[in-house]
């Protein structure tokens, strides 16, 4: 892979093209045209899905019925992609999920409502983050940021589709940790486990995992326990942003969820181990794909939210990137490395 020259310092052999570093199942079509037709069938469905559910949440006269089973194709979809992607049983899988779908839309009882708009949250949140690719270039990470965000918004027209009577607190929480538990499990499999990570990449991530702790727990503290003034203040706060902005950015996603995405995806195109801070993105997801469950919900307050986090996740995220791109030194700068590390296409399986 490289060469030394006599007296001089080892340089990366361009000439040798990089290989993806883990091994990848057999396609599950043999006819590349079949393929091709599977996937632009399951795009088409997630577009159908997609717009069925928007009508949950933008009044247009669309009839009440057609939610419900848009969730559910949506559902679905999320399914198929994200097992697909993860190189795992579609026959398994697809009927447990097809099941689920069909009996919340059929039976419509509290608990297969709610099921099935966890699963759906759950879904579509790994999804998001599981179908970027690396980007190297500073346009190609504002690209793989926008998709997953695109994505993560279908799975939360989805969710509030379902229309499922949840408490948003445990159903918010129970969302994050099991997408949490599936995308670390995802990771895990790909072959990036914690032995890879070195010292300073697994600093960087137990700071991260603590700063997200420190951030849940100090907000439900502040919440419970917290003094009047204080409490006070944070409301007031959030009611001058509601009266002036008509949306409040939500902290987990600024400073945690959406700068991951970013730094993530940037990292993947060098080293394996940006698949560790991918992990913390779906934190984002997560919370952005829960965000309509309760029925009471305001769109227009959602969305304004949304876009303010968005837009100050970007820019927190893109300083993160600067910052975890650079050469720590003259000497990192002549290391060797790889010019790009590649990874199957979009909608091939990473394993």
């Amino acid at each position: 892979m490289s060469q030394t020259a006599r007296g001089g310092r080892r340089r990366l052999d361009a000439s040798v093209p990089p290989e993806y570093d883990v091994p990848t199942r057999e396609p599950r079509l043999e006819s590349a045209r079949t393929a091709r037709l599977v996937m632009g069938a399951v795009f088409g469905v997630w577009v159908l899905g997609f717009a069925g559910t928007l009508t949950s949440v933008v009044a247009i006269g669309a009839p009440s019925w057609l939610q419900r089973p848009a969730a559910g194709l949506l559902m679905v979809v999320f399914a198929v992609s994200l097992t697909h992607r993860g190189g795992g049983h579609m026959r398994i899988w697809l009927p447990i999920t097809a099941a689920l779908a069909v009996a919340a839309v059929v039976v419509e009882t509290n608990l297969l409502l709610a099921s099935a708009a966890a699963v759906t949250a759950v879904l579509s949140a790994v999804w998001a983050v599981m179908v970027t690719r690396p980007a190297e270039s500073l346009v190609g990470a504002i690209r793989e940021y926008g998709l997953a965000l695109v994505i993560a918004l279908s799975g939360t027209t989805a969710v509030a589709a379902w229309n499922a009577p949840v408490n948003y607190q445990r159903f918010n929480l129970m969302v994050i940790s099991i997408s949490l538990g599936l995308a670390i499990t995802l990771v895990w499999n790909l072959g990036a486990g914690l032995h890879g990570l070195g010292k300073q990449n697994l600093a960087i991530l137990a700071g991260i995992a603590a700063l997200l702790l420190v951030l849940l727990a100090y907000s439900s503290f502040v919440r419970t326990h917290g003094s009047e003034v204080l409490v006070d203040t944070f409301s007031d706060v959030i009611s001058w942003m509601r009266q002036n902005f008509e949306g409040v950015p939500r902290p987990v996603e600024v400073f945690i969820g959406f700068p991951a995405l970013i730094v993530g995806v940037s990292l993947r195109s060098k080293r394996r181990e940006g698949w560790w801070v991918l992990v913390f993105a779906v934190i984002g997801t997560a919370v952005l794909s829960t965000s309509l469950v309760t029925p009471g919900a305001f769109p227009t307050y959602i969305g304004l939210s949304t876009l303010y986090s968005a837009i100050l996740g970007l820019a927190v995220g893109l300083i993160a990137r600067h910052y975890a791109m650079r050469q720590g030194s003259a000497r990192a700068a002549r290391a060797i490395e790889e010019i790009v590390r590649i990874e199957p296409p979009r909608f091939a399986p990473l394993k």
